[in-house]
């Protein structure tokens, strides 16, 4: 997709977000089945992803990884972000990666130790770019893509979060 293209794609967009701010709110949806062993279901609307526990806590492998999974999460959300700031600005990138690593100590999830924090300690984002732009458009385009990367934003600043309640079907 070109320049020109995602702007027109996005002018009709942002005018009516701008004309009327409720129909910017969108809720996103993900639900899954309890699967075989400690696994869950999660259709992902291209297909099926089976998540289980990782080795580290006593998981086979072979079913995928909940925090795989986020980073993986945050690596597309990133790129996809980049790819569109950078269009927006008219620079080229030629070929790219974008690479995500993160932090975990087990003994948290596993109740090893209490004081242990349950979680991602540390997320690293890094990108790799094939391009000619400039030093100055290249952290133009890492400082807007930090700022529009929804994923990033939620990691960063926690969005607020309920649970709700157990309740047989």
């Amino acid at each position: 997709m070109g320049r020109q293209e995602l702007r027109d794609r996005q002018a009709p967009l942002k005018a009516r977000y701008r004309e009327d701010p409720s129909t910017a709110l969108v809720t996103l949806r993900a639900e899954g089945a309890l699967g075989e062993g400690v696994t869950c279901r999660v259709e992902t609307g291209r297909a099926l992803a089976e998540a289980g526990l990782h080795p580290a806590s006593g998981g086979d492998g072979i079913a995928l990884c909940s925090g795989d999974m986020l980073l993986e999460a945050l690596v597309a959300c990133a790129g996809v972000t980049l790819k569109a700031v950078a269009t927006s600005l008219g620079l080229d990138i030629r070929d790219g990666t974008v690479r995500a690593e993160g932090d975990l100590d087990f003994r948290g999830t596993l109740a090893v130790d209490k004081e242990t924090r349950v979680g991602f300690t540390a997320i690293r984002l890094d990108f790799a770019l094939d391009t000619g732009a400039s030093p100055e458009e290249l952290a133009t385009l890492l400082r807007l893509t930090e700022r529009y990367c929804v994923v990033l934003q939620t990691l960063t600043a926690s969005p607020e979060v309920s649970v709700g309640s157990l309740s047989p079907t």
